[in-house]
């Protein structure tokens, strides 16, 4: 039987390590992330260098169990029972041993790319395929250089069928990705213009596309897409679709809506052919069409093709983290369910801190290919290792095998009905709970259920942008300079505990807040890193220092208040920080204060200064470059001044956002990155997508009328209908924090990717627009901002800045943030 086990002896041959093997130890987990061990005993850790050098987590690594680890190069690496093979590249050993291990394995594998919708293709060819194949794919978009050898790492004997994605960014990468999926079967997305930046044009990136399929007997495509390429394409044989080309193997010649479903019809073979599928939006339709082909293309007759698609289910890519009921936290997935999906879903589980209780909410896993004891078992010991301390399981499945589950709290139900039937008597309160079901067990009940009651507009934040942002951010920097992360006023109303939970994760140096109360919420949210207050109050110094908060001191007054307290109370050696005033001319100690600050310093007990910062007024603006000069000379100085009386080295931090991006010069020990983690930089080119927006305000329409010319609409009658028309009153007013400045036709909003003006006075509660030519219906979604109607827009509309339109964004208005 092959498996995935290899002895460390195997492994060090097949990567061509050195090194001595202190401990023989059998290996079937890859591991890549110190933060997400499973199974230590069996791992081996890839100390991989990229923003972080992975060197530096090999204890953290360590001391969850790990004993197996592949370095590079260096300063030899010592501790107790443990491996560490030695190579050059550690990126390129473990592509190494994915290659090796792939190629023990003589099974179809369909190898899959495209610029949009290879998950997609990827999840629903699963679906489609998993009633008659054992199939092994990637978890999720793990497409990349590294996620894809730790897909392919999945191979054992028990599949028949691989199906695996991979992304590109750069020319010379698929090379490896080919090498290690090595497919004989290839599909082909669409193609547009994601992660084209790494492309000197299109004819690159699609060349370099194209190899992935170079040894593939058949590639699946859009005839349409590669027409001028036809001389390039790799694959023996090719299955084209088209709905242009009458010639295509597949030619769709007709698109019907009937009720919520596409129709379509096409020729085939000679025959005209039928599919319904059970979407309406085009990105959906192109892709399922492309699932379509793949089925005709691979031998599927055309009727059980038609049958299986019209069954498609939407594929969830995103957990959802919600406010729920009696102060818990939800993680909703309540869509897939498999192996893989779960270990990602229980890291997320692991990110939050806000709660110490830590739920999962399961359901039977089907299609997984092992035997149901194995499959439980493994589940079992995931669930163990990832720390639930109360595990409820639903299904038949789980229900006979609950003795594997050796945890705190269990319980177990048939069927979804009957957890909902004793969901009181399972008493959550303050824990944060995961739910994890496959469709069929309809466990968006269950989330329902869970869920604090909120009206429907929504503000989505999507964090998986906000890592992005970070590492943007992070790209900039010096070696060894630290980033503080500005998440005070709310994270600029983007939330509290969840967005630091994914700081603190992705290891942050430092947060700031505003005041104390915000450094109270986060320590009581479970963050224990350090956290800087920038408007310490006297009345709080006691719950400053309970909570461990450090304040900054910018005056005489707060600085003699702070030392008395201090002393007081026989506190030694407090961590504070100093803020100097070198233009900005808000708060901070100016120049002329510099002597009288070294003498208050100079032998003082009482605190530890841990840094002096100052800000720029204008860092933003080619047009204030001298000023931003002055106060650079100024702080440089201060600085000095300061360390010499000390004593001692302090962290030195003067960048703001668009100070990173334009003063890279002037990094000195940290900067602190505020409006930028969410996607919004004065400095950067609007053009670059690189930032993304990590958050949308959507609301939807109460109801809809039709209005003559003449009528008059709001408040004061301010809004009049020059036409014959109709408007949508939509459920967000000034309440919410959509401006009154929004109306009257100065703001506008999205509705099925149509611009439409407001009209009227905006309402405490809701307010109107003008949707006279849209289709517009009561229920319909509206967008008031996201990635396509940006904020940066409506900030212009009102003569006012993004903060303020982030800011005024009312607590009321349920956040759900999105992790994929």
């Amino acid at each position: 039987m092959l498996s995935n086990q290899y002895s460390i002896a195997e492994v060090r041959e097949i990567i061509g390590a050195e090194g001595e093997i202190v401990k023989e130890d059998i290996i079937s987990i890859l591991l890549t992330d110190s933060r997400r061990i499973n199974n230590a005993a069996e791992g081996l850790f890839f100390a991989l260098s990229g923003r972080r050098n992975g060197h530096e987590f090999i204890a953290e690594a360590y001391s969850a169990g790990v004993r197996n680890f592949v370095v590079k190069e260096g300063p030899e690496i010592k501790l107790p029972d443990a491996n560490f093979l030695i190579v050059i590249d550690v990126l390129a050993a473990l592509q190494t041993l994915a290659i090796h291990h792939r190629s023990r394995f003589n099974l179809d594998v369909i190898g899959i790319t495209g610029s949009n919708g290879k998950t997609i293709v990827k999840e629903w060819l699963y679906q489609l395929m998993s009633a008659d194949k054992i199939i092994v794919r990637n978890p999720k978009s793990y497409n990349s250089q590294i996620g894809v050898p730790l897909s392919v790492w999945q191979i054992t004997d028990r599949a028949n069928l691989g199906i695996f994605e991979a992304g590109i960014s750069l020319p010379g990468e698929m090379d490896t990705l080919e090498a290690i999926i090595k497919p004989n079967v290839g599909v082909l997305t669409h193609l547009g213009s994601a992660h084209a930046e790494g492309f000197e044009n299109d004819r690159e990136k699609v060349l370099e596309k194209l190899k992935l399929f170079k040894h593939c007997t058949l590639l699946i495509h859009n005839y349409d897409q590669l027409v001028a390429y036809k001389a390039d394409i790799p694959a023996t044989t090719t299955f084209t679709w088209s709905r242009n080309f009458n010639q295509a193997d597949l030619y769709v010649f007709s698109e019907t809506i009937i009720k919520k479903n596409y129709y379509l019809r096409a020729r085939y073979k000679g025959d005209e052919i039928e599919c319904l599928i059970p979407f309406l939006d085009q990105a959906s339709v192109e892709n399922a069409i492309v699932c379509w082909a793949t089925l005709l293309a691979i031998g599927y007759s055309a009727g059980e093709a038609d049958d299986r698609l019209e069954h498609l289910n939407p594929v969830s890519m995103r957990l959802e983290l919600k406010t729920g009921i009696n102060d818990c936290s939800v993680i909703d997935d309540s869509y897939n369910s498999d192996l893989q999906s779960l270990e990602i879903a229980l890291n997320f589980l692991n990110q939050q801190n806000q709660h110490s209780k830590k739920t999962l909410v399961l359901s039977d896993i089907f299609q997984s290919g092992l035997p149901d004891d194995v499959l439980y078992k493994q589940v079992a010991e995931l669930i163990k290792s990832k720390k639930v301390d109360k595990f409820i399981g639903v299904g038949e499945a789980l229900l006979a095998r609950a003795a594997y589950f050796d945890l705190p709290e269990t319980y177990f139900y048939t069927d979804t009905t009957e957890l909902l039937n004793n969901l009181l008597t399972l008493g959550f309160k303050s824990e944060t709970i995961l739910i994890k079901g496959s469709r069929s067990f309809e466990f968006e009940r269950v989330s329902r259920a869970l869920v604090q009651k909120t009206h429907e507009t929504v503000m989505e934040i999507n964090l998986n942008a906000m890592l992005n942002n970070l590492n943007y951010y992070k790209a900039k920097l010096k070696p060894g300079v630290k980033l503080m992360a500005m998440v005070k006023a709310f994270s600029y109303g983007s939330g509290t505990f969840e967005l630091a939970n994914m700081l603190q994760y992705n290891k942050v140096d430092y947060l700031a807040v505003a005041y104390t109360d915000e450094g109270i919420s986060l320590r009581q949210a479970g963050i224990n890193m350090p956290i800087m207050v920038l408007n310490a109050e006297q009345s709080a110094f006691d719950k400053l220092i309970e909570f461990k908060l450090e304040p900054v001191l910018y005056s005489f007054g707060l600085f003699d208040d702070f030392i008395k307290y201090v002393q007081q109370h026989g506190v030694l050696n407090y961590p504070a920080h100093l803020k100097i005033d070198t233009g900005m001319h808000r708060l901070g100690f100016v120049p002329f204060d510099i002597d009288l600050l070294r003498e208050l310093l100079e032998e003082n007990k009482y605190l530890r200064i841990v840094s002096i910062f100052s800000h720029l007024a204008a860092s933003e603006a080619a047009a204030h470059d001298d000023f931003t000069k002055e106060q650079l000379s100024r702080f440089e100085k201060a600085t000095q001044e300061l360390e010499e009386c000390l004593g001692y080295k302090v962290i030195k931090h003067l960048l703001n956002t668009s100070g990173i991006t334009r003063w890279p010069n002037a990094q000195f020990d940290m900067v602190r990155l505020g409006i930028g983690l969410y996607g919004i930089d004065a400095a950067v080119d609007p053009i670059d997508t690189s930032l993304q927006p990590i958050t949308s305000l959507k609301t939807s329409i109460s109801q809809v009328k039709k209005i003559a010319a003449g009528e008059t609409v709001g408040y004061g009658r301010k809004g009049v209908m020059l036409k014959d028309g109709a408007i949508a009153t939509v459920r967000i007013g000034y309440a919410d924090g959509y401006l009154r400045a929004f109306g009257n036709g100065v703001g506008n909003m999205l509705i099925k990717g149509v611009l439409v003006p407001t009209i009227g006075n905006v309402s405490m509660d809701m307010c109107m627009i003008d949707v006279s030519g849209v289709d517009a219906k009561e229920g319909d979604e509206v967008i008031v901002f996201n990635e396509q109607h940006r904020i940066e827009e409506l900030a212009t509309q009102i003569g006012t800045i993004p903060y303020e339109i982030l800011t005024n964004i009312s607590q009321r208005v349920k956040r759900v943030y999105f992790y994929e």
